[in-house]
């Protein structure tokens, strides 16, 4: 005896059963949107807190009148307290002492702003800037460890420290060859990536012959393998300060340019049609990148500062839905690898940079084998 499968009254019972199981699971737990702004939120509070501390340690140097110092110095130990129960549980000795609370919150800082420019960068399929801007903050590098060597002493220096110096004029410098690089692509005929292959090699080429000419003339007190692999003990007060301020200034411009900067990166013809100024948001974004490059060095070195553009960004490609949405994924992915990666160096005593790009490819993996997705289709929004 037959059973007619088509009965509408029992189509009708079973989608409404449907509908009401999906809506007692989505009763029982967060919607995947709470849970990703319940992270963000975190990773807001988190970064806030870094922000505080690096603040603090700024302020303890104030001048008296200002009247400020004592207090900063109170709230600014209690970071270090914490940095000891911390020690005490963990069976560690390390987080009691300032340059590691530096070097975490340069960390975190760097988890946020280093996927949301690199997002931008991977949906233009810019992803070789990063690496192209690493290459040329390392002959930033070379010509601030040159400055130093031959300003130490001076009235130049009075005021910073050497390490401050440096990872300023690196800072320029990358920021200069951002530009340069920006007007090469745009007076060259050439196919699209070989000025960012000249660049690439150039500047690196032209930071290894500063060094090696500097070598020979000046004392250089200062290690350039930290630079090159990333460590924990070359973020100085100056270099956290940077970050600081410049994770503020580019989460601002990113909020405040998002429509531009997402127009353009979905379709630039369509942007110069309509009268957006296309060269100016791309020298911005360049611009922003180079910054954030130098600041990543710090922990994660020349090497492999470019990965924490891509990794976080392709990671969050994988399982977003939207543009926006892999905005937010990205700087969760990002933070996650950062935290991870400083903790199973910690743990391990090995380099931070290669940590940290281990463990987010660990999460690209993951989330690869996780994901039905075989391409990047995303709504733009």
């Amino acid at each position: 005896m037959s059973h007619d499968t088509n009965n509408p009254a029992e189509a009708t019972d079973a989608a409404g059963e449907s509908v009401g199981v999906r809506a007692r699971l989505h009763a029982v737990g967060p919607s995947r949107t709470q849970l990703e702004l319940g992270g963000i939120a975190a990773t807001a509070l988190l970064a806030m807190a870094m922000i505080a501390f690096i603040t603090l340690d700024w302020l303890r140097g104030a001048p008296a009148w200002l009247g400020v110092a004592p207090h900063a110095e109170f709230l600014f130990s209690q970071f270090l307290i914490v940095g000891m129960w911390m020690d005490f549980y963990l069976g560690t000795n390390i987080f009691q002492h300032p340059f590691m609370w530096r070097a975490i919150a340069t960390g975190v800082l760097i988890g946020i702003v280093a996927p949301l420019v690199g997002t931008y960068l991977v949906h233009r399929q810019m992803a070789l800037i990063g690496e192209t801007l690493a290459h040329t903050a390392f002959a930033g590098v070379a010509v601030g460890l040159i400055f130093v060597a031959f300003a130490e002493g001076t009235v130049l220096l009075a005021h910073v420290s050497n390490s401050g110096a440096l990872i300023l004029i690196a800072m320029v410098v990358s920021a200069l060859g951002a530009i340069g690089l920006q007007w090469l692509t745009a007076k060259t005929n050439t196919y699209g990536d070989v000025p960012i292959a000249i660049v690439l090699s150039g500047s690196f080429a032209v930071g290894t012959l500063l060094i090696s000419w500097g070598r020979e003339r000046v004392s250089m007190a200062i290690d350039i393998e930290g630079f090159l692999f990333g460590s924990l003990t070359i973020v100085t007060v100056e270099g956290a300060r940077m970050v600081a301020f410049l994770t503020i200034v580019v989460v601002a411009v990113i909020v405040l340019t998002y429509k531009q900067l997402l127009f353009i990166t979905f379709d630039e013809q369509a942007a110069r049609v309509a009268r957006l100024n296309v060269d100016g948001y791309n020298t911005l974004l360049i611009v922003m990148t180079a910054v954030v490059v130098v600041g990543a060095m710090q922990i994660l070195g020349v090497i492999l500062v470019a990965a924490m553009l891509v990794l976080p960004v392709a990671t969050a490609s994988q399982i977003a839905r939207s543009f926006r949405e892999t905005l937010y994924l990205s700087v969760l992915f990002g933070q996650a690898a950062v935290i991870g990666g400083l903790a199973f160096a910690i743990w391990a005593s090995l380099p931070p940079g290669g940590s940290i790009v281990v463990v987010a490819i660990g999460f690209y993996l993951l989330a690869i084998v996780l994901s039905d997705r075989s391409g990047m289709s995303i709504s733009m929004h």
